[in-house]
Parts: structure tokens; C-alpha cells; sequence
């Protein structure tokens, strides 16, 4: 699989220093940790710092996300990898300014300890009260009643938007997690795969999938999803993702969802559209409303081909935060 790259071992620092050196007004990197980037204008306010990060190859996902409304920082960790405590550290310490900080991180072992690490390191060392929040939101990686096992996907960008934009009004570190831990227990996603992506390093697909098949709940690492199926229509596809969604996560006629079908790289808007539409009709004919809508690449796997449904269970007190704007090198909301 071809890619456009210099030497492979290199290609996570590379980006960030393209990344940087295109968004010099809204983000920079720190010199304790080159894998560590913040707001170009952190400090600027007292205020609960929000940090997210994880591996690289999600992009938008999660340097993307570092700006006013949204985080104050992120770590970066090698391609699907989590990275390790030093840059979660720093990027915290490096935003401080009330000794309250709030991690937002996807449900995988690696940053479960390496996040919870951080945290604890944070605490000791600097005195920082930090609070975490673990996004749980593919309902297709484990069964209703094992929830805490469930892996985070698309799901933590409504998540972060929620703790970045609170935060962001001066709330206490426990309001803004209250209100975080809300949207991520109101958040639910399911996922469909089409082709693998494949490593820089190894140059090899990330799985393998039959020419006529696809993978139901498949995971933005390439984990084995509910099942293999006979390419179905835009339609059918669509249809299954909700199902599954709606039944995890049952809606009552009247109320409201926010909305994001997710690319996971080469999946063209067209297709995304396709889905969208779908998945409004489905919406419709249960008289559930739609509050807000997302449809393009918001975290993605490299180039791999599928894309994943989530929705936002809408409560009045995430609507401010929803609304809110944001300014960051990959998201703008007016």
C-alpha cells in the first residue's frame, strides 16, 4: 500500500511538526516533551485544563481537537499506541492554571495506565486535582451488562466537545466532569469496516477482508468486530448499525440526538451522505428528533474504508456545550 512518507520510523514526529508549523496561531509544542502539543495561547485564562490524546493515525482525532471550546492539550502517542505518561504529564503541567485538569481518553488498556499514571504522577508531584473520563461508546465490543469493557471510538469527540466547551465557562472541575461523564454515559457508537489501513512500518493490511465482504462492530485499530457479512447496501448497513445502537440504547418518541457518522479515512463524504440520510429516516419514523449533526472524517484509522454511527443522547444541560464554539486546527464550530 502506498504512502506518502520518508523514512517510517519517523513519520508520528514528522507530522507533528508539520502540524505545528501549519497552526502556529493556534497550538504549539513544549520543550519537556515533543510528543506533548497545547493551545498556542494556554494560561491565558484560569481555568480547568482539558487533556486528551491516545495513539496516531486517528487524525483528526486527538491533536486536531487542541483549541479554544475544545482541549488545552494532547498527547501523541505512536501509530495506534498509546502514548506514555511523560507527554500526558507535561501537557498537563504546561496548561496549569488552577491545579484542576480534567483527562478525557478512550477505554484501552495502554491508556487506562498510562493516562491513570499521569494522573497520579500530577497529583504527587505538582499537586493537581485531576479527575478522568474513560469514553465507553462501541456498543459492539461488549454486551450491555459488561459495559466497562467497551472500547471508545468516534463517540470521544462529543465527549471532549462537551468538557472542552465547559470548561471553557469557568466551571469547577467537578461540574465539568459531571457534564462530561453525562455525554459519555449518553453517547453509544457501532462501526462498520470495508478495507484494512496499513501500518507505515509494516506496509501490510491491518486485517483482511474478502472483496465482497465487510465486518460489523469492526474496531479503529482493526479488532475483530460481531461478524462478517456479504457487502450490503449503504441501507442495510445503516439499518443494522442503528438497530444495534437503538436497542443498547433505547429512545423515547419526542426526545433528541446529536448525530455523527464518522469516516474512518478513504470513505468518501458521498457514501457518508448516503448513510446520513438513512439514518435520519430512521430517526424520523421513531419521532426521534435530531438536535445537531456531524458528517465527515472525525477520527479516523489511517486509510482504512468503513465508518461508524454514533449518537448523542441530548439532555438540556449539554445543549450550551454542544452549541458552543470551537477554534482548533481540524474542528471550527461558529
Amino acid at each position: 500500500m502506498k504512502k506518502l512518507i520518508n523514512v517510517p520510523e519517523n513519520v508520528v514526529d514528522e507530522m507533528i511538526d508539520g502540524f505545528l508549523k501549519a497552526h502556529p496561531s493556534l497550538v504549539k509544542g513544549i520543550e519537556a516533551n515533543s510528543r506533548s502539543i497545547i493551545r498556542a495561547d494556554a494560561n491565558k485564562q484560569e481555568k480547568v485544563s482539558v487533556i486528551i490524546g491516545g495513539g496516531s493515525g486517528h487524525e483528526p482525532a486527538f491533536m486536531g481537537y487542541v483549541g479554544t471550546g475544545m482541549a488545552d492539550g494532547a498527547a501523541v502517542g505512536n501509530i495506534f499506541a498509546s502514548p506514555p505518561p511523560d507527554p500526558v504529564l507535561e501537557a498537563v503541567k504546561a496548561v496549569d492554571t488552577r491545579k484542576e485538569s480534567l483527562l478525557v481518553y478512550g477505554n484501552y488498556q495502554g491508556d487506562l495506565l498510562n493516562f491513570g499514571m499521569a494522573a497520579d504522577l500530577a497529583e504527587m508531584e505538582s499537586d493537581i486535582q485531576v479527575k478522568q473520563v474513560i469514553v465507553k461508546d462501541d456498543v459492539a465490543s461488549a454486551p450491555k451488562e459488561e459495559s466497562d469493557k467497551r472500547r471508545g471510538i468516534a463517540g470521544e469527540f462529543f465527549v471532549t466537545k462537551v468538557a472542552g466547551a465547559a470548561a471553557e465557562t469557568g466551571y469547577s472541575l467537578e461540574q465539568v466532569y459531571e457534564l462530561t461523564e453525562k455525554a459519555n454515559q449518553n453517547v453509544r457508537s457501532m462501526g462498520v469496516g470495508l478495507t484494512p489501513c496499513s501500518l507505515p512500518q509494516t506496509g501490510k493490511p491491518s486485517f483482511e477482508l474478502m472483496e465482497d465482504e465487510i465486518e460489523i462492530g469492526l474496531g479503529h485499530h482493526g479488532e475483530p468486530g460481531v461478524e462478517k457479512e456479504k457487502l450490503l447496501s449503504s441501507n442495510e448497513v445503516t439499518d443494522r448499525l442503528m438497530n444495534d445502537i437503538l436497542e443498547d440504547m433505547p429512545l423515547n418518541k419526542g426526545e433528541e440526538v446529536s448525530v455523527l457518522v464518522n469516516g474512518l479515512g478513504s470513505t468518501t463524504r458521498m457514501e457518508l451522505y448516503i448513510m446520513y440520510k438513512r439514518v435520519e429516516e430512521i430517526l424520523s419514523e421513531n419521532e426521534i428528533h435530531i438536535y445537531k449533526s456531524y458528517v465527515g472524517n472525525y477520527s479516523t484509522s489511517l486509510e482504512m474504508g468503513g465508518c461508524s454511527i454514533t449518537l448523542l443522547k441530548m439532555e438540556e444541560d449539554l445543549k450550551p456545550f454542544i452549541d458552543a464554539q470551537a477554534h482548533c486546527p481540524m474542528f471550527e464550530q461558529n
